[in-house]
């Protein structure tokens, strides 16, 4: 089986794969201090709630990271508990997704997981958009060439930036108000929130269609399902995008 961990800025998505399979998930807080011991303790938890054997049944480690202090310690558990190296998407490995960007080495792993997983599903051109600590979008030719994309403000980091500049407003759930024109402090920031985010990416895509023609236009993160269904132009919801990205790369760079 593989373990394909996305150590994102915020969260750590953990899979557990059998064959093609996505057989579970976690999700942890992405903590940079965790040593490989206390990485390692927390799968092995994970695994033995749903009857997985952490020393038998796991044969490959896969690892996007963008944190660089959990990137090291994933390795040092690979190589401690495991007995061999993770494979982790850098400068070197086989994606099999040419990357046409000016500089490929500054391209995120879970950037290049996304493409990869994306075009596998839906083949080219494709356009993913990933809501997590900062919003992503990424464009997928139909030759499947990785073309860039755009990076924006997360909804949480704007919602932090905007609570902790503005002294007289307050956090709140993000869930789609009564009505878009908000009644009150709450239902406003609410409706800039999710009517808000959803608009900024239906602009993007536009603007990325009109280069690329018609696309596949894919999500995934976290807060996907948030704002998702108010979006017109996104197609498709994959919340499990990226470690299906891993484990396709992952089988590339076998034997």
């Amino acid at each position: 089986m593989l373990l394909a961990i996305d150590a994102g800025n915020t969260e750590t998505v953990i899979g557990l794969f059998d064959g093609t399979t996505l057989g579970d998930h976690w999700r942890i807080m992405t903590i940079a201090e965790r040593t490989s011991d206390e990485l390692a303790l927390m799968i092995q938890q994970f695994l033995g709630f749903h009857g997985f054997s952490f020393d038998a049944q796991v044969t490959g480690v896969a690892i996007a990271s963008g944190v660089p202090r959990v990137t090291a310690a994933l390795r040092e558990l690979t190589r401690k508990y495991f007995g061999y190296e993770a494979l982790v998407i850098e400068p070197g490995i086989r994606t099999g997704m040419p990357i046409l960007y000016d500089n490929p080495k500054e391209v995120a792993a879970d950037r290049i997981a996304n493409a990869v997983g994306a075009y596998d599903l839906y083949g080219g051109p494709s356009i993913v958009v990933d809501f997590g600590t900062a919003i992503t979008i990424e464009a997928v030719s139909e030759r499947g060439e990785y073309l860039g994309g755009a990076i924006m403000p997360g909804i949480e980091i704007a919602l932090d930036a905007l609570f902790g500049r503005a002294a007289a407003l307050r956090r709140v759930e993000l869930v789609p108000p009564k009505n878009v024109i908000g009644k009150s402090t709450v239902e406003s920031i609410q409706s800039g929130a999710i009517y808000g985010f959803a608009g900024q990416v239906d602009a993007l895509v536009d603007r990325f269609e009109s280069e690329l023609g018609e696309c596949a236009v894919v999500a995934t993160g976290a807060q996907a399902e948030h704002v998702m269904p108010y979006s017109r132009t996104i197609q498709h919801y994959e919340p499990w995008l990226t470690l299906q990205g891993l484990r396709i790369v992952w089988e590339r760079n076998q034997g």
